[in-house]
This record gives C-alpha cells, sequence and structure tokens, in this order.
C-alpha cells in the first residue's frame, strides 16, 4: 500500500533551467520510492519527449500533455483523442488566423508550419520538429500547442465545449478536449490505479498546474512559480535551481 502520491509537473518545476533533473531531486525520488511514496510526472509534455527523466528517476506513472494520456506501470490507462472532423476544424481556423499548429500524440510530434516562435520554442525545449502538415489525418491526436501570442479568447469562442486552450508559455497554447486537464489526468490516474484513498501532494509553478492544485491534498508552488499558483499553494518551496523539490518534500516529511 503506498503512503503517498506525489506529482510533480517538470517545466520550471522538477527540471531546472537547463531542462535537467537535479542530482538531489533524483536522490530524494529515490529515497521516496524506497519508502512506499509513489512519485508520478504531471506535466503537459508528452511520454516521448521524457523518456530520459523516467530511466533516470525511476518513475514509471505520468500523467502526460496537460491529462491527455496517462499511463502506470508503464501501462496506459487513458488517452483522450482528439476527434478527427474537430482536428480538419481546428486546423482551418489556426491556417485563417496565420497559426502554427504542433499535433502531439505519446510516440511524436509534427508541425503544420514552421515559424520564428515554433523555432525557438522546440529550440528550448530540445525538440527537432518536423512539418508535415498532414500528418494528423493518420495519427491520434491528443494534445496540440497552437502558436500565437493573444488569441486564448479568441480561440476558447470559437471552440467552447469542445477544446479547451491553456497559455503554456508566451508564445503557444495548450490544447486539449474540453474537460481534459491535469486535474482530470489526476482524477483517473488515482482510480485507475486504486490508490483514491491515498493523501496526495503536487509540486508545480504554471497556470496550467492550478486545476492540479486543486485536486491533491497539498499543493506546493516552486519559489519560482506564478503567482497564482503561489496563492493557492498550501507551502511555496525555493526554486526549481535551488533544490525546491527536496526542501519541499523534506518540509512534509516525505524524505529525511
Amino acid at each position: 500500500m503506498k503512503k503517498a502520491v506525489v506529482f510533480f509537473d517538470l517545466d520550471g518545476t522538477l527540471f531546472d533551467d537547463q531542462k535537467r533533473v537535479l542530482p538531489a531531486s533524483i536522490a530524494a525520488i529515490h529515497e521516496m520510492q524506497a519508502h512506499e511514496i509513489l512519485p508520478v510526472i504531471a506535466t503537459g509534455r508528452n511520454i516521448f519527449e521524457i523518456q530520459d527523466v523516467l530511466d533516470a528517476t525511476g518513475i514509471d506513472a505520468v500523467v502526460s500533455a496537460n491529462g491527455s494520456y496517462v499511463q502506470y506501470q508503464g501501462q496506459r490507462l487513458s488517452a483522450a483523442v482528439i476527434a478527427p472532423d474537430l482536428l480538419t476544424r481546428l486546423t482551418a481556423f489556426a491556417r485563417e488566423q496565420g497559426d502554427p499548429v504542433g499535433y502531439f500524440n505519446n510516440r511524436g510530434f509534427r508541425l503544420s508550419q514552421a515559424t520564428q516562435d515554433t523555432r525557438d520554442n522546440f529550440k528550448l525545449l530540445r525538440l527537432h520538429a518536423v512539418v508535415d502538415p498532414d500528418w494528423y489525418r493518420t495519427q491520434d491526436i491528443n494534445f496540440l500547442n497552437v502558436f500565437n501570442r493573444d488569441k486564448e479568447a479568441r480561440y476558447n469562442q470559437q471552440f467552447a465545449g469542445q477544446l479547451s486552450f491553456v497559455r503554456n508559455n508566451p508564445r503557444a497554447l495548450d490544447t486539449m478536449v474540453t474537460g481534459v486537464t491535469k486535474q482530470s489526468g489526476i482524477q483517473t490516474f488515482l482510480q485507475r490505479a486504486h490508490l483514491t484513498g491515498v493523501k496526495t501532494y503536487a509540486f508545480g509553478d504554471g497556470l496550467n498546474d492550478l486545476q492540479m492544485f486543486d485536486e491533491v491534498t497539498v499543493p506546493i508552488a516552486m519559489g519560482n512559480g506564478v503567482p497564482q499558483a503561489k496563492a493557492q499553494a498550501a507551502y511555496i518551496t525555493t526554486t526549481n535551481t535551488a533544490d525546491g523539490i527536496v526542501q519541499g518534500l523534506r518540509h512534509f516529511g516525505l524524505i529525511a
């Protein structure tokens, strides 16, 4: 029986500013695992992007793509597939706006077009972006990035009740089936892994972590987090570059 479940966002949280997991954080995760405390990655990233993190930490439980794809012990628990007709309409609308679209599933991704914003975005993520505007037609797509800097309201109005758009960074909107969030992914994970009675913690820093914070028993914001995350947190730890993970785990007695 697990004593607790701890959900970790990646970018700005478990990752330092060079997109690496600090050695002290890896050691802390291994200590948790040795004492029946389950670490889970809860991220806007997709499974294919984070295999090195799973290998380094020994974590096999993931709520990925903001809840769009969930796995436990390496096995899929759920995947929210965006309907083909909806993908076609979103693609057409984004083309009218001049906005590139990134199409993702757990195995890979493609872009509808490349711009300076897409190049900058995937350089930061250390991903090689391939342009293939028709790729989505033959794939099960779980998640999208829509690249623009100021059109959340426009997209949310156009696709109300079908897709939700959350700003991931100044360049892009994370896009999911309406109702799919980190919160819904965590609910699915806990139910299907038979862990609904276990105390839960979450570390996060961004706007896409707010609903995750709503779901867990103890939300923990990073010192570098956005003001909204800090306002919602039960505890604010140090930054992602100053062993904030270790300090937060230690504060709540999850490691020695």
